[in-house]
């Protein structure tokens, strides 16, 4: 163990960051994220004696070709991960991957509603994935794991191909308690789940937060103006 029976527990944040924007994000008021805030704040809840070190965001650079509001998205990422760095020093580090497309498009079948798939019927598409996010996050928690960095880790993930990583701490590391936090909406009675929680996720974890509620997201957001050593960072326009 890190730290003994009575100091705090220390605990470092691991953020999909595509599958955090896109599973509970995109399309709200909330993408000026405070991340180091919503972990403080979820500790503080938990009571168990836990002090933040450290949130990792994985992610990969916006495109402006594939952008819905083009090189406005490209200084709108930025702007955040500057933001963060600015306020917390330290304590926030974004790790980044790639994107890969195929220039001239990839050919993929076309769905036809009350048809059976028909690798013959295929059309040209642009077709963008993300490199690097899921083994830079996988390796990242085993190598913290290794060096004996934290006590606690959390991963905010509802991807099921984080299993392996999960997995492997479970068996190598058995006193590093593993939290997992699944960036999807809260179920509503009587409709349909955005999407649902990941059980291959939950059976590796020592404990789970099954949705980030609007109450928890709204109370964790940065200032509109973050201010800096040089020129102050204000929170997109468009966000």
């Amino acid at each position: 163990m890190t730290s003994n029976s009575t100091s705090p527990r220390k605990t470092a944040v691991y953020v999909d960051g595509y599958n955090l924007y896109y599973g509970r994000l995109r399309g709200t008021a909330f993408k000026w994220l405070d991340l180091i805030k919503l972990f403080d704040n979820l500790l503080i809840q938990r009571d168990q004696n836990e002090q933040l070190i450290k949130v990792y965001l994985f992610t990969a650079p916006a495109l402006a070709t594939f952008a819905s509001h083009g090189n406005a998205s490209v200084e709108a990422q930025s702007a955040y991960h500057r933001a963060l760095k600015a306020k917390y020093g330290d304590g926030f580090e974004a790790i980044y991957g790639t994107h890969s497309f195929d220039k001239n498009g990839t050919l993929l079948p076309v769905y036809v509603p009350g048809q059976l798939f028909d690798r013959t019927l295929r059309t040209r598409v642009w077709k963008l994935e993300e490199k690097k996010t899921d083994v830079n996050l996988a390796l990242h928690m085993y190598r913290d794991a290794c060096k004996g960095l934290y006590d606690r880790m959390i991963l905010v993930s509802n991807d099921s191909d984080a299993e392996p990583a999960l997995e492997a701490l479970r068996s190598d590391f058995p006193h590093i308690m593993r939290g997992v936090v699944m960036p999807i909406r809260p179920v509503v009675s009587g409709a349909a789940a955005h999407r649902r929680p990941s059980g291959s996720l939950a059976k590796q974890a020592d404990w789970t937060l099954s949705h980030l509620s609007d109450d928890v997201l709204a109370a964790a957001q940065l200032p509109d103006i973050v201010p800096t050593k040089k020129k102050p960072i204000r929170k997109p326009a468009h966000w």
